[in-house]
């Protein structure tokens, strides 16, 4: 089975195997969030995109999205579905070339889970330059219930669409890492192959440390976009922070 660059064969099938039906219910909370801005949310930047499903959820919802990610494959799958009026644009984080600034910035299913310490910080600190003082920064972290529950689950194998798959994953959890093998056998003709993912367990200190750096104000911290506060076990926390306005 050969092993290929992350997010690329992979981006074929990704929706089908990988992600939940939630982007739905995730714009929703998002609209409803932004709904008391009194300045008003029209533009949205929507870093690490993926194959485009928050994005064609807000642009239902009147917004005007700028979507980045590093995988051209992924970004190939999301033009198919937004089509031309959604600008995308390939980029790997910390590096956010961009023009303009934006009413909101989001990153969801795990997006930042994929940056280093430093390049989380570095990308919230380019952030800054990019959403409008009051603007918005809301975006999801794995959180340390998900790396104990993903110690005691290292193997998920299943069927989806005809595709057998084993994610295999690998916690350290003094380095606060995960290394994730995905390996994907197609149907039909197509050869298996394998896709290694390494992701990051930061920690809410770090997260917080980032965001008083950049001058972002958290305020409220959820589980997985809904009115609940984060607890211990939540597996997924969001991040809800406001850009301070300079004194």
């Amino acid at each position: 089975m050969g092993e290929v660059e992350a997010y690329t064969r992979l981006a074929g099938v990704y929706d089908e195997i990988v992600v939940d039906p939630c982007h739905g219910a995730w714009a929703s909370f998002l609209d409803d969030l932004w709904a008391a801005d009194e300045a008003g949310v029209r533009t949205v930047l929507d870093l690490c995109c993926g194959t485009g499903l928050l994005a064609a959820e807000l642009t239902a919802r009147g917004y005007r999205i700028v979507g980045v990610d590093a995988s051209d494959a992924m970004l190939t799958r999301a033009r198919r579905l937004l089509g031309p009026e959604v600008l995308l644009a390939r980029m790997t984080l910390p590096h956010l070339d961009v023009e303009g600034t934006f009413d909101a910035a989001v990153s969801t299913f795990d997006g930042f889970n994929y940056l280093s310490p430093t390049d989380l910080r570095l990308t919230i600190a380019a952030l800054a330059h990019h959403v409008r003082p009051d603007g918005w920064l809301v975006f999801d972290i794995h959180t340390d219930a998900m790396m104990a529950f993903t110690e005691r689950n290292p193997v998920i194998a299943g069927k989806a669409e005809g595709n057998s798959f084993v994610i295999s994953s690998a916690v350290d959890a003094s380095r606060r890492t995960c290394d994730t093998h995905i390996s994907l056998t197609p149907e039909g003709d197509e050869a298996p192959f394998s896709e290694h993912h390494r992701q990051y367990f930061h920690s809410a200190a770090e997260i917080r440390a980032s965001l008083d750096g950049a001058g972002f104000g958290v305020t409220a911290l959820r589980d997985e976009y809904s009115e609940r506060p984060v607890h211990r076990s939540s597996l997924r926390a969001t991040w809800i922070a406001r850009r301070l306005r300079r004194r």
